[in-house]
């Protein structure tokens, strides 16, 4: 037997490669999905079949990609109108080699929702693994949210039945796959640990000691989570097939006048580098997200009918910056500033910039009672964990729809955990014409490190 789990950074999202003599499956296929394409070959094997644990809504899912890579034939569950692939039912067998893979309906996170089952029949008939899409988790269980608050307590009652009639039944010892690990935006509390099987979960995760029914539903409708704007086209995408790529995008190096000449005609500059060079001199316009937050933070703002230019800290950046903005369905990345930011200010262009504060000059700010809005931009959990006393509360994704809460008459000191999401928001800010905007260095981690008092 082969396996290999394929981890997705940023997204969070886990796929799974399994061959067993010539003959291999992939489930929950990225896009960029060259990556299953080199196991196989490397394995000598075949790509017989793609399963999906259910309609993704935050990654495009590459099923058609690889199959046309493959010819693999795709497979998902009953219940969205797929426009592409076979459907499932339930108890259906695969063969795989010596392996064999059942098909389970877990319905709950989404009507359509399948796990499946993978025996290994050389050592015996008891299950071995269990893919669990976003139906159970390390440490969680998935959303019931996304069909909106009217459905919640049917998915909810249908989850408990999933996870209790038809999963943890099948042993203690079975090694759970999960589609998503700590990070990802399907679940609320994925523990950071990778690993897991259904006897670590009966008795570790929080979801799982509420054996009541009614009890497990209560706790899963109290579930507070962030639905980005994205997933709708996620949605779309993975019910229709999403447009093929045969290759991942290759941007053009762009001259700065070139630059300025696509950003005149409509294109949107997603800035890539840290906050402070960010702050220090950037494209005016531009959106401040960091490399490393774009898999996270690029579906809250990022249009999808307008071309998409990038700066980079460096070249070598390129390729990742690709593969984070095509899983989120960002195919029309047209160019990146050939040699970044520099040959834009050499060219003597108009920069702009998003001032720095220090914690301790944001302190003597505060009592000097300066007059401002100081505005926390984290997750409504973490505003209740502690926050600075005068603060106003909007999330970073959500600011867009909240301008008219933010005056423009005073200066904006933003701040979030690490000073990367508030350059985000301080970023939306300029491009909304506020003039005076901050970024706090370090933010809420330097806050704490100086000493300084928080509320709740």
């Amino acid at each position: 037997m082969i396996f290999e789990r394929i981890k997705s950074e940023g997204l969070a999202h886990l796929s799974y490669f399994i061959g067993s003599e010539n003959e291999a499956i992939v489930i929950d296929p990225r896009r960029d999905c060259q990556v299953y394409v080199e196991l196989a070959r490397r394995e000598g094997m075949n790509i017989k079949y793609i399963f999906e644990t259910h309609r993704n809504e935050d990654y495009v899912i590459g099923s058609l990609e690889l199959k046309k890579l493959t010819d693999a034939e795709i497979y998902h569950g009953h219940g969205v109108d797929f426009k592409y692939g076979n459907y499932l039912n339930e108890g259906q067998e695969f063969d795989l080699g010596s392996m064999e893979l059942t098909a389970l309906h877990t319905p709950g996170h989404t009507d359509e929702s399948m796990s499946y089952v993978l025996t290994d029949l050389d050592t015996g008939k008891e299950p071995v693994m269990v893919f669990t899409g976003d139906a159970l988790f390390v440490g969680d269980t998935g959303r019931i949210d996304l069909y909106g608050p009217g459905e919640a307590p049917g998915l909810a009652a249908n989850l408990y039945d999933s996870i209790f009639n038809k999963i943890l039944p099948l042993g203690d010892g079975v090694i759970l796959c999960p589609a998503h690990g700590s990070g990802s935006v399907c679940g609320g509390a994925i523990a950071k640990r990778d690993y897991s099987t259904l006897g670590l979960e009966r008795v570790q995760n929080p979801a799982l000691q509420k054996t009541n029914r009614e009890e497990f539903i209560k706790f899963k409708l109290e579930e507070q989570l962030d639905f980005p704007p994205y997933f709708k086209k996620m949605e779309q995408y993975n019910l229709q097939g999403p447009p093929l790529l045969q290759g991942l995008p290759t941007p053009k190096p762009l001259s700065p006048a070139e630059f300025r000449k696509k950003i005149e005609k409509g294109a949107v500059v997603v800035d890539m580098r840290m906050p402070h060079s960010f702050g220090g001199a950037h494209i005016r316009n531009s959106y401040s997200i960091w490399l490393g937050v774009v898999p996270s933070f690029a579906g809250w703002v990022l249009p999808y009918n307008k071309p998409i230019l990038l700066v980079l800290e460096e070249k070598e950046q390129l390729e990742t910056a690709v593969r984070y903005l095509v899983r989120l369905g960002y195919d029309n990345i047209t160019g990146f500033l050939n040699d970044g930011i520099s040959a834009w200010y050499m060219k003597a262009l108009p920069v702009d910039e998003v001032s720095l504060i220090s914690v301790h000059d944001l302190k003597n700010k505060l009592e000097k009672h300066e007059e401002m809005t100081l505005l926390d931009v984290r997750k409504e959990k973490e505003w209740n964990e502690g926050h600075i006393q005068g603060a106003k509360h909007i999330y970073v994704g959500k600011l867009n729809k909240n301008m008219d809460k933010v005056p423009k008459d005073s200066q904006v000191i933003v701040y979030c955990d690490s000073s990367r999401r508030s350059s985000i928001a301080a970023s939306i800010l300029k491009k909304n014409g506020y003039n005076n905007v901050y970024n706090v260095l370090g933010s809420m981690t330097a806050w704490k490190n100086a000493g300084y008092s928080t509320v709740k």
